[in-house]
């Protein structure tokens, strides 16, 4: 497969806040310091936030493609993701990332295979192949 590339720009707006944007997309994305660092603000998409819905969007994605040839029949699909942010050896790092996804299957005899599918979703994703951080994953599965 040849490389793909994924354009992302950024223009500074004032104080702690820019806006991302993508000359490949059509919506742009404010983000901030988060408030938790001195001039941070509340309310607002930060690079922590991001990076963690780049887990967890990669790993919706893997799932619905695995789900896809896999044949899996499901009603309903969510997740939520937390990031977790600490200072190490005087540097701050996302450590850790935790994915609990909730899947609502149609037949309850397609427990197992959903399971395997979710995990595997996760050994797949992409985002969380290239990066240092631990991802945990916490399944719930429902029919």
């Amino acid at each position: 497969m040849e490389p793909h590339y994924y354009n992302v720009n950024i223009n500074w707006i004032s104080d702690r806040k820019g806006e991302l944007y993508s000359p490949e997309l059509n919506s742009k994305i404010e983000v901030v310091t988060p408030p938790q660092f001195p001039k941070g603000i509340d309310g607002i998409w930060s690079p922590e936030h991001l990076f963690t819905a780049a887990v967890n969007s990669c790993y919706m994605t893997t799932f619905l493609s695995i789900a896809e040839n896999s044949k899996l029949e499901f009603t309903s699909f969510n997740s939520s993701a937390k990031g977790k942010l600490e200072q190490v050896d005087g540097k701050f790092l996302m450590t850790e990332i935790l994915i609990e996804p909730i899947l609502i299957i149609k037949n309850e005899s397609d427990k197992e295979k959903a399971e395997r599918i979710l995990q595997k979703s996760e050994t797949a994703c992409l985002i969380s192949n290239s990066i240092n951080s631990k991802v945990t994953l916490v399944t719930t599965i429902k029919y």
